[in-house]
């Protein structure tokens, strides 16, 4: 099929001096910018300069192949070739979709390695709703679109990016790790200590009154949600809703300006920069959370904007029977294909740019298991991107933790990534969902519940036939996705109506229980059994060995009234509600997440045997498991069907203080045993989740029994807590009553 003519530009230009087709993007030089884009099937690539706001193209180079795919050009200062220059590119090539091949030079193309963007992807602000940045004709879509849509598509501006003044480094020891995960916009948007202009922002984020509260709180690491700059879906845009969690990557090396507040001049990868240092030099670790499965550009209907417009069958998977469409494993289209390596090396540029620019400590990877499939399309524990972390010297420092399935053939892959890695461990979410607010649910039963406890060595004791530890285990309550801590309580039911699919989307089974009222209510009594779930909840999964990860504004107890899918809501139903926040539940995690930090039985790295130790003194196991009342456990009682409740009583290595954890799901109170402490004389209630902020009698006590109230965990120690009394007499507190 002939291709359609260019539009007349300003000037059409010949072609440029050769530049380094291995410096991929725009190169700063003595002499100019040098370019270099890999559209491997092309058979022209031209580079188009703009004037400064982006709209008038100026001029068009011809850029010069290397015989590997590259398209390369030197442009010379006197040609505009200096910090600032906005440009794009144009591919010339066969349009032919049924063969994957997808060129249309009337597409202006963003770099892939674009460092700053010029303008924004907007669907459907060129009349009738028609989309100019298709690629194809929406009144033939066998057909090229023939319309230019250069003034209006995203471009690149040409930047000198500043390296950060240390490599990563990891501030806490891994066992102490504790992960929140962060939204920058909705964690100060409604902040009153923040101040008006900062709300929402780079500069927010790291203002002194964040830091104060994720270091009171215990926080050690902040996993940002996604950072690169995105694209509103089309759909969205036309519900005049806004891609909230950032999951739709238009350029994977430039910083979403949507969070800069513009204050002193700078420009978001400025701010977010300084902000970050300033994180980093108050301590916190910084993980980013990144979409490498898929790009904006969605499926066959969405628009061109880069990759599908360079090479479309080497950027992206297509399925070997239908070249016209995308693999989906993603669930949103498209899935960018790292079997070829020219793609696997732009996401490790990608990585080493976030962390050479802007001192990122370690990666959560959005659907991990998309990036380890090969060529073949299988999911591969030894393939090239695995290999390739492993290798680099830079990146091998920092965490990496995978979020381990996608929606592609055997996709559901935990405890397949190999050392090293670090994984979202669902069946830990689930099990402690299950035991506390679903009774009788198999998932939830007392050997499911012990091997969360234990740090679930059944998926994480090895990977490739290499030993790993509890800490490849991230476990978490409640994450972006889904209810957070206080609609898990408080909610049966989703309730996403305003996202404007008809309430189908988002997770149907959430093992919630809304405590006997849907949503929010006035009854005391169901309000009260809320919190005490909330705290319940939380103790177990503090307890759990592993990496514990919270999600940020669970802590205040912030609601987004049943929406388990509030990807869209730019609002103040995300935003977290600091006005309206719990001090009994901030006041009962923080007293926990301390209790986790000061005692080594809690936060121990070593995988529990339940054998004798011929390394103790006594000889004593490591770890102790028993009902409640201190009755040994039978096979049948491991699978009971509705009993939950738990003794765990743990022996650290030599020199360090036992631990007593005493764990009642159930709704019944219980009368528990103290067994006698072997290293001391007495134990210490250190928390108690049937008190509203956690405290436990401050007496020391021996062994004996001792009520448990329904729905509540306690911890006792053999150490006592700084500042504690002398054993007396026992006495109690009566836990908080439920009306």
């Amino acid at each position: 099929m002939a291709m359609p003519d260019f539009p007349a530009p300003t000037a059409r230009c010949g072609a440029l001096p050769p530049a380094d087709p291995l410096a991929l993007g725009a190169t700063l030089r003595p002499d100019g910018v040098g370019v270099a884009v890999w559209a491997p099937e092309a058979r022209v690539v031209w580079l188009c300069t703009f004037d400064d706001a982006g709209r008038t193209e100026q001029a068009r180079h011809r850029l010069q192949p290397d015989g590997q795919g590259v398209w390369h050009g030197l442009l010379p200062t006197a040609l505009g070739g200096r910090p600032g220059l906005v440009y794009g590119y144009r591919a010339e090539g066969p349009w032919a979709p049924a063969q994957g091949l997808r060129f249309n030079p009337q597409r202006l193309l963003l770099d892939p390695y674009a460092t700053e963007v010029v303008g924004a992807y907007r669907a459907a602000d060129h009349g009738a709703g028609l989309d100019i940045h298709l690629g194809h004709d929406p009144a033939d879509p066998s057909r090229p679109h023939p319309q230019d849509n250069a003034p209006a598509a995203p471009k690149a501006r040409v930047t000198v990016p500043a390296p950060v003044a240390r490599p990563p480094r990891c501030p806490v020891p891994p066992a102490q790790r504790v992960v929140a995960e962060v939204h920058v916009q909705a964690a100060t948007a409604r902040h009153p200590g923040v101040p008006a202009a900062l709300r929402g922002t780079y500069a927010g984020l790291a203002h002194p009154v964040m830091i104060e509260h994720w270091r009171r709180l215990g926080v050690t690491t902040l996993e940002l949600l996604p950072l690169m700059q995105r694209a509103d879906e089309a759909r969205l845009q036309g519900l005049g809703l806004r891609n909230h969690w950032g999951y739709n990557t238009l350029a994977f090396f430039a910083a979403e300006p949507r969070y800069a507040s513009g204050q002193g001049g700078l420009s978001p990868a400025e701010e977010l920069r300084q902000a970050l240092a300033t994180l980093r030099e108050a301590g916190f670790e910084l993980w980013l959370d990144v979409v490498f499965n898929h790009t904006a550009e969605t499926d066959a209907w969405g628009p061109t904007l880069s990759w599908r417009g360079l090479g479309n069958r080497q950027w992206y998977r297509l399925p070997p029977d239908d070249l016209a469409g995308y693999q989906n494993w993603a669930g949103c289209g498209n899935v960018l294909h790292l079997g070829q390596p020219m793609v696997l090396r732009f996401v490790m540029d990608a990585l080493r740019h976030w962390v050479t620019h802007y001192g990122i400590d370690g990666f959560r990877f959005d659907l991990a298991s998309v990036l380890a499939r090969g060529s073949d399309g299988r999911f591969d524990a030894g393939g090239a991107f695995f290999a390739a972390l492993q290798a680099d010297p830079l990146l091998r420092r920092c965490a990496w933790v995978a979020e381990p399935w996608d929606l592609g053939p055997d996709g559901y892959q935990p405890g397949a990534y190999p050392p090293g890695w670090l994984e979202w461990n669902d069946r830990s979410r689930d099990t402690l969902r299950a035991a506390w607010l679903r009774p009788g649910d198999a998932r939830g039963q007392r050997s499911e519940l012990a091997t969360r406890l234990a740090g679930s060595s059944d998926r994480f004791a090895q990977a490739l036939g290499l030993p790993r530890t509890p800490l490849a285990s991230v476990n978490f309550l409640t994450a972006h996705d889904g209810f957070t801590l206080r609609d898990l309580v408080s909610f049966n039911e989703r309730h996403n109506h305003a996202n404007g699919e008809h309430n189908r989307d988002g997770h149907h089974d959430n093992l919630s229980w809304n405590a006997g009222a849907e949503g929010p209510t006035t009854d005391a009594g169901v309000l009260a059994l809320r919190a005490r779930l909330q705290r319940g909840l939380l103790a177990t999964l503090l307890l759990c060995r592993g990496t514990p990860m919270l999600l940020g504004g669970d802590e205040l107890g912030h609601s987004q009234r049943g929406n388990n899918n509030a990807y869209c809501q730019d609002n103040a139903l995300t935003w977290w509600d600091w006005d309206g926040a719990d001090p009994d539940l901030l006041a009962f995690a923080t007293r926990l997440l301390a209790l986790r930090r000061d005692e080594p039985a809690l936060h121990d790295a070593c995988w529990l045997t339940g054998q004798p130790d011929p390394a103790q003194p006594d000889g004593a196991p490591d770890v102790a498991w028993a009902a409640a009342d201190g009755h040994p456990l039978a096979a049948a009682d491991w699978h009971h069907p509705t009993a939950r409740h738990l003794r765990v009583h743990l022996l650290p290595p030599a020199g360090q203080g036992e631990a007593l954890l005493l764990l009642n799901p159930d709704a019944l109170d219980l009368s528990a045993a103290l067994p006698a402490p072997r290293r001391g004389s007495h134990w210490w209630c250190r928390l108690d989740s049937a008190q509203p902020r956690g405290q436990g009698p401050c007496d020391p006590r021996q062994a004996g029994d001792l009520p448990l109230p329904g729905r509540s965990v306690q911890v006792w120690t053999s150490q006592p807590p700084p500042g504690a009394p002398l054993p007396l007499p026992p006495r109690h507190l009566s836990p908080e009553p439920l009306p």
